[in-house]
């Protein structure tokens, strides 16, 4: 990668990120709701959850993706008002590389899912989360969440460049919200109707939080772990080929 798509590419990330500190009410939300989430589920229906051990263990990874969830929201946001308001188009006309400003997008939701997501983890330790993972097996887990959230962020772009505006990306990301739900995150998938468990156990947020939960040491599947990375890489080159795609179709308008 020559110097200065990255140069580019820095000073568009710069841009984004400051955007996200400005609009500070979606920056604390995109913070906090997955720590009341986890609450929520700790709390009130953990109890009533038998996995076989601490709740608050088995819950943190899941808790993790759905940091990106949330954070999704921001970012395919984020793209389509850089859309509807003319920036795009402008930053077009410059002598920079063109996909700067996608790659700015996604390396600041990646940034800002990962803050969320250490923020949950801290909340989560001071609540009793003690995970017995060693430094390479915590190395492995934030290699596996960061190659799920960059290619979410993909993902979300996507979905930016194509919404008729700002409320409609926001929409179009509660399926990827909507997901850790129906997975292995909250409860196991062999307490679900078997429709339904055939679906849970084969989408993608299932076998990367089943290997980030074996990596820290709670219960889980590690030998899932090929199948983790396998759905992160296809999401990934799904979310990066849609965006350049349908960007540069935009380019040649």
């Amino acid at each position: 990668m020559s110097a200065h798509i990255v140069a580019d590419s820095l000073v568009m990330l710069r841009r984004c990120a400051r955007h996200t500190l400005r609009s500070r009410d979606t920056l604390i939300i995109s913070l906090l709701m997955p720590v009341l989430v986890m609450l929520l589920f700790t709390y009130v229906f953990g109890g009533a959850i038998d996995v076989g051990g601490p709740y608050l263990d088995y819950v943190v990874p899941g808790i993790m993706l759905l940091c990106t969830g949330f954070g999704s929201s921001i970012t395919a946001t984020a793209v389509s008002t850089d859309m509807t308001r003319g920036s795009i188009d402008r930053f077009r006309t410059l002598p920079m590389y063109r996909q700067a400003v996608l790659a700015g997008h996604v390396a600041e939701g990646v940034l800002r899912n990962l803050a969320a997501i250490a923020i949950a983890v801290g909340v989560a330790v001071a609540l009793g989360y003690r995970p017995r993972a060693n430094p390479w097996e915590w190395s492995a887990a934030i290699a596996v969440i960061t190659l799920f959230v960059t290619a979410i962020s993909w993902i979300a772009v996507t979905l930016g460049l194509v919404a008729k505006n700002p409320e409609a990306a926001g929409g179009l990301t509660y399926a990827i919200m909507f997901i850790p739900y129906i997975s292995s995150a909250f409860v196991q998938t062999t307490t679900m109707p078997g429709w339904l468990r055939g679906f849970a156990d084969y989408q993608p947020a299932t076998p990367v939080i089943d290997t980030v939960r074996s990596l820290l040491g709670a219960s889980g599947s590690g030998g899932v772990a090929a199948l983790a990375v396998a759905w992160c890489l296809a999401l990934g080159l799904l979310g990066f080929g849609g965006a350049s795609v349908v960007f540069g179709r935009l380019s040649h308008r």
